[in-house]
């Protein structure tokens, strides 16, 4: 990605956060065909060290990506959206996009049948708990079973990553408060879920700001 300092994002746990709410991930691997891209959904592991992620392709993906035998690039995108400049109020007029993305590298590690299964069986029941009525594959574990043979699991620990978080962090806080209403209207760009992500980091630096007034008043 562009280098961009003001928009760098460096905190793993971030990223983390950003893979637990955004878990639709491109796949991208270079290999002796050229380049291969694939999308799958993935599940974060909740490891204290690092960042750990596992996922499923289906077969015969895993010989397209030759997973395992050299890095590959995975692509959480989160919220993101078109920054009109008629909602700075004032001479601007270049529009801009604001996203929250992460690549992330590491070299896939192919999993058992049996760890295949065990995270096919934890990936639906990850999106399932949240249904009133959640589907499990016990329901008939069998024919699970044997669906999960078309598929090859993979854990991905990733060995390193380039996240941005830009969200109009170079504007004044007037600015980001039109930007966030409008994105929360009904306008044809309206976005909650971006508009969510820029209180949240707004309402941050505002914490950050008044934490480092009080911490040098006089005494």
């Amino acid at each position: 990605m562009r280098h961009t300092p003001t928009y760098i994002l460096t905190d793993p746990d971030e990223v983390k956060r950003l893979v637990r709410e955004n878990p639709w991930a491109t796949f991208v691997s270079n290999t002796a065909n050229g380049l291969v891209a694939s999308h799958y959904p993935v599940v974060l592991e909740e490891t204290p060290e690092g960042i750990s992620i596992v996922s499923h392709v289906g077969r015969p993906d895993e010989k397209l990506h030759e997973l395992g035998q050299h890095e590959m690039l995975m692509i959480i995108q989160g919220p993101h959206g078109y920054i009109s400049p008629g909602w700075y109020a004032n001479s601007e007029f270049v529009p801009t996009w604001n996203h929250v993305t992460a690549h992330l590298y590491g070299t896939p590690e192919i999993l058992s049948d049996a760890e295949n299964f065990d995270v096919l069986d934890d990936l639906v029941d990850h999106f399932e708990k949240q249904l009133p009525q959640p589907i499990s594959l016990d329901i008939d574990e069998n024919q699970a079973r044997r669906i999960a043979e078309g598929t090859v699991g993979i854990r991905f620990v990733v060995t390193r990553f380039d996240a941005r978080l830009k969200l109009s962090q170079n504007k004044t806080p007037e600015v980001v408060d039109r930007i966030i209403d409008a994105l929360e209207g009904d306008g044809p760009f309206a976005s909650a879920s971006l508009a969510a992500e820029m209180r949240r980091v707004r309402d941050a630096v505002s914490t950050t700001d008044l934490t480092d007034e009080e911490n040098h008043a006089p005494a």
